[in-house]
């Protein structure tokens, strides 16, 4: 499925239904839409002949680039549904991008294998998290201090780096662990996406800068024909889900969620 093919017509509206699920995913569940783009991604890029030591790479890179108006058209969304912890996204300006910088700087030198073995792993501890949540799996009923937080946002920023997601996966286990309802904990992380996505999406283009065998619309590790398919779709359709979010039971928010990555994981698996 090359996007010069003469099948091009079917792989831009293909990629386009991938956008919108990507819209509503980023608002239902604050992810930015990442965890069903990447592997996607790696799935459409692999019918196109390029080197399979840039697949993983373009696949999680051009995922952030989409992330970044979507998630700000979720965040948005949510707002006005008088949802999000702002305070919190205040204190991790500096530290979610911190963290997101020094992933970047290493993740050119890290094989594509490591990167989907990274996805997947986080992906299974969150989904059993979510899935068979309890009362009792609570550390504590508010977030922790100055110190932990700054921690906490520059591991998110990090990892969400390696996997090619706006981070809204690691930050629904960190506030529903700490007490936080899986609403506020969605709309928080839609906002965290933005954070991440924009200096995410600058490392892999500097990462990717140069390299060999490369398309020639592509920006460092950013498919720039793949984003500009995929990006209208997410933005249209994300108020969509963010009001769906607001409509469900916390309990059947994170049961979905779970599933969600569940069939995320088996994608990859196979």
């Amino acid at each position: 499925m090359s996007f010069l093919a003469p099948d091009f017509l079917l792989s831009a509206i293909l990629l386009a239904l991938v956008g919108c699920l990507a819209g509503v995913l980023s608002g239902l569940f604050g992810i930015g839409g990442g965890a069903v783009l990447v592997p996607i991604l790696v799935a459409t890029f692999s019918l196109q002949g390029l080197l399979p030591d840039h697949i993983a790479h373009m696949a999680v890179g051009t995922s952030l680039a989409i992330i970044i108006p979507t998630a700000i058209r979720s965040y948005l969304s949510h707002r006005e549904h008088g949802a999000g912890n702002a305070t919190l996204l205040r204190s991790w300006v500096f530290w979610v991008p911190f963290g997101v910088v020094a992933a970047s700087s290493v993740v050119g030198f890290v094989p594509g294998i490591v990167l989907k073995y990274v996805f997947a792993a986080v992906a299974s501890l969150i989904a059993f998290k979510m899935l068979f949540n309890q009362e009792n799996w609570v550390i504590a009923q508010e977030l922790p201090g100055p110190t932990a937080n700054r921690s906490v946002g520059f591991g998110i920023g990090f990892l969400s780096t390696f996997m090619g997601i706006g981070g809204g996966n690691l930050n629904n286990l960190f506030m529903t662990l700490f007490g936080q309802s899986m609403h506020q904990a969605v709309a928080t992380s839609a906002g965290l996406g933005v954070l991440i996505a924009i200096p995410a999406a600058l490392g892999y283009i500097y990462a990717g800068w140069g390299s060999e065998g490369l398309p020639v619309w592509v920006f460092g590790y950013v498919n720039l024909l793949a984003v500009a398919m995929i990006a209208p779709f997410s933005m249209l359709m994300a108020p969509f889900g963010a009001k769906l979010a607001h409509s469900l039971p916390a309990r059947k928010l994170e049961i979905g969620f779970g599933l969600f990555l569940v069939c995320v994981i088996i994608s990859f698996v196979f």
